[in-house]
């Protein structure tokens, strides 16, 4: 339990499932407060003037950005209940680096798939994206989650853009399931838990919003 703690956020927005699954991983009650990116509010815009995106956790008063950065808080802050990031050093670093890996490829090459009208840029975006989701899988192995036996900080800055894959498979003709299963199987491993399946949104429901938002920016 805990008083005091707003979200800003965007339904739809992986980063923001990360904290909503964080949050409820400890059994934090909070505020949720959905912004309009379009049109953003003055307070979202006062507690995060610099980047400007969602999520933004406001504990206290205080405002904490960017995703990765308030999944350790939350963390930390309350240590007591459900650690996500491992207690050895060498281990959260690791777990560190292979979330900022996701942050980097993954993201990266799913947005070429979904912004552009050119077939050869999704192609570039579709090539870039299996092989960086390949590379997780093999980081996963067969083990049961990132971490090991139990969902944790990797997990949970993952599993978010498990919502998306309906998005990139349509747009950039391929299936995630045919070319990495073991991750498809660990990703519906992480919807078992409740924390999980009732922070991430349907994937036909993001779809549906992802093809609204192209129409909007005029990628056809």
């Amino acid at each position: 339990m805990a008083e005091g703690v707003v979200l800003l956020d965007s339904w739809a927005s992986p980063f923001g499932m990360r904290v909503r699954i964080a949050l409820a991983e400890k059994g934090i009650n909070y505020e949720y407060k959905e912004e309009d990116l379009w049109n953003k509010s003055p307070l979202f815009l006062q507690m995060n003037p610099v980047h400007k995106k969602v999520p933004v956790l406001i504990h206290k008063g205080q405002p904490i950005c960017e995703s990765l950065i308030v999944v350790q808080y939350i963390d930390e802050v309350w240590f007591d209940t459900n650690p996500l990031l491992p207690s050895d050093p060498y281990q959260r670093a690791e777990a560190r680096f292979w979330a900022d890996y996701v942050d980097k490829k993954i993201y990266d090459a799913g947005r070429k798939i979904l912004s552009t009208s050119k077939a050869e840029e999704r192609e570039v975006g579709k090539k870039e994206l299996i092989e960086a989701l390949k590379v997780l899988e093999e980081q996963l192995g067969e083990k049961s989650y990132f971490g090991g036996d139990d969902l944790g900080f990797l997990d949970i800055a993952v599993v978010p853009f498990y919502t998306w894959f309906k998005s990139y498979e349509t747009f950039g003709s391929f299936s995630v399931e045919s070319e990495c299963p073991k991750l498809i199987a660990w990703a519906k491993r992480c919807l078992q838990k409740e924390s999980v399946s009732k922070s991430l949104p349907d994937q036909h429901t993001v779809n549906e919003f992802v093809v609204e938002r192209r129409k909007k920016l005029g990628i056809e």
